[in-house]
């Protein structure tokens, strides 16, 4: 209640600015940090709380229970940049051989991996190992008819960028989109050069525009 009553500004007349009676205390002593979008209580409440996990992460794991060390092993390998460093691209290639290979990464796709791809399969192993949904969300959650069970959902999944917007507008959507293409392109090139396939720039725009075709036409 105190908390409550410190984010309202009770000189505030509630009639004329209900808004500033309501959050001016919170507005008067916070500030949008320069790394945020948006700042409230949850935000400040998620701060404090990886603080808390960062310090319960960093002790020794010794005597603790099995779900507890897994959790230390996670992070101690997300705060080994030396070592990803080290990887450099190979756990994206292992990946992507999990996958199936990518077609503009590969020199003759269509020959060694088409014949024996399953797109269903391959979902279904995105969605399992790697938690990405693409062309299909699927998910178990509560039966919004009977809260006592559980159903399987099925739904559309999010697009690459962040709405339909991105996709169609001009202006700033426009260089988003412009943008958002050449890191693709990008991207296959990296990926061609370390897989020593030969550079063929021309390729890889024509796949990567069709890449953005296709994702235009699902978010339409």
């Amino acid at each position: 209640a105190a908390r409550i009553i410190q984010n309202m500004d009770p000189t505030a007349d509630p009639c004329k600015d209900f808004y500033q009676y309501a959050c001016g205390g919170w507005l008067n002593r916070h500030v949008i940090p320069e790394t945020s979008s948006r700042y409230s209580i949850f935000d400040i409440l998620r701060d404090e709380l990886e603080i808390i996990l960062k310090g319960v992460l960093e002790t020794s794991d010794q005597g603790d229970r099995v779900a507890f060390q897994k959790a230390k092993i996670l992070y101690k390998s997300c705060m080994n940049e030396s070592l990803i460093e080290q990887r450099d691209s190979l756990p994206l290639l292992e990946a992507l051989r999990m996958v199936g290979d990518w077609p503009v990464a590969s020199a003759d796709w269509n020959k060694t991996k088409e014949p024996s791809w399953s797109m269903e399969e391959k979902l279904s192993i995105m969605n399992s190992r790697f938690n990405k949904r693409v062309l299909i969300d699927m998910f178990v959650w509560n039966d919004d008819r009977d809260s006592s069970r559980h159903i399987i959902y099925i739904d559309q999944p999010s697009l690459g960028m962040p709405s339909r917007d991105y996709y169609f507008n001009g202006g700033n959507y426009q260089r988003v989109r412009e943008a958002y293409l050449q890191f693709m392109i990008t991207i296959a090139k990296m990926i061609r050069e370390d897989k020593n396939v030969s550079k063929d720039d021309s390729f890889v725009q024509e796949e990567m525009a069709k890449v953005m075709e296709l994702e235009t036409e699902i978010a339409n």
